[in-house]
């Protein structure tokens, strides 16, 4: 590996970051406070390379084998206990590899309450292990030096249209989104409705008692259903949907849709590795 951090090169310039949005929906490292969780999980990789801690004792004891294969695909459980919780989507549960970066992130956090935070979980025992890790390392020359720059700017000959395209495919994204063509037919973006509430409004009326009821008939924690909550609102205003029809028709079918939607989220093979 590389002791070396890469950065996207969409958060070099607004108008990528703004076409990056436009693209794929949202902005990953955005924000100052997402861009320093990324950085501190690409530093957990950089040190790891560094001093080639994935070899020791210490760390396979803590983690697991790093040279387990990297799934296409992961399913993670939510609320288990085994892990921090730091990037979206339990990124920790993806890979050994992804775990160790994860937990040094919030490790390395300043003034991070991680002892509190993590008392009582199994993962409290993968932080200490970091901490120890860490201590142990001091002042220790790195043991991989290189320099080498994975793709370099002057080797990439493909534009931005045939990476969005790529990128896109990867995901499983069909542009403007996965969610788009059932929200349209449950919404309304006619202009003849433009006096109806819109359709961000009724969900944020309906959000608490819609996410209760479809935690109870599938079996998922809310926190999950939140998650799928917030990626349709998000989406009924980017594409300035109204509420036309009647409020108890609208929230049925609503509650349909969340349900299956709900279940597509865990199970439908869409959460990719990506750091």
């Amino acid at each position: 590996g590389v002791p070396g951090v890469a950065v996207p090169f969409y958060l070099a310039h607004p108008r990528l970051m703004r076409l990056e949005s436009r693209q794929m929906l949202e902005v990953e490292g955005g924000s100052d406070v997402w861009c320093m969780k990324i950085l501190r999980h690409e530093t957990g990789h950089a040190i790891d390379n560094a001093y080639r801690l994935r070899r020791t004792k210490r760390w396979r004891e803590a983690f697991g084998a790093a040279s387990k294969k990297y799934p296409q695909y992961y399913s993670p459980k939510p609320f288990s206990k085994s892990f921090v919780l730091h990037l979206d989507m339990w990124y920790a549960q993806s890979h050994p590899v992804e775990d160790f970066a994860e937990t040094f992130a919030v490790w390395l956090k300043p003034r991070s309450p991680w002892r509190s935070r993590y008392k009582g979980w199994p993962a409290l025992k993968k932080l200490e292990a970091v901490q120890q890790m860490m201590e142990d390392l001091g002042d220790a020359p790195m043991k991989v030096s290189n320099r080498r720059h994975e793709a370099p700017l002057k080797t990439l000959t493909q534009t931005l249209r045939q990476h969005y395209a790529r990128k896109r495919d990867y995901y499983g994204i069909e542009f403007p989104g996965f969610y788009d063509h059932d929200l349209r037919r449950l919404f309304s973006a006619d202009p003849a409705h433009a006096d109806c509430p819109t359709a961000v409004q009724f969900l944020r009326s309906v959000r608490t008692a819609v996410r209760t009821r479809v935690a109870v008939w599938t079996g998922e924690y809310q926190y999950t259903i939140e998650q799928v909550l917030k990626q349709m609102t998000q989406r009924c205003r980017d594409l300035k949907l109204r509420q036309h029809r009647s409020r108890s028709e609208t929230e049925r079918d609503f509650l349909v849709l969340l349900t299956m939607q709900t279940m597509n989220y865990l199970h439908g093979g869409r959460h990719r590795l990506v750091l």
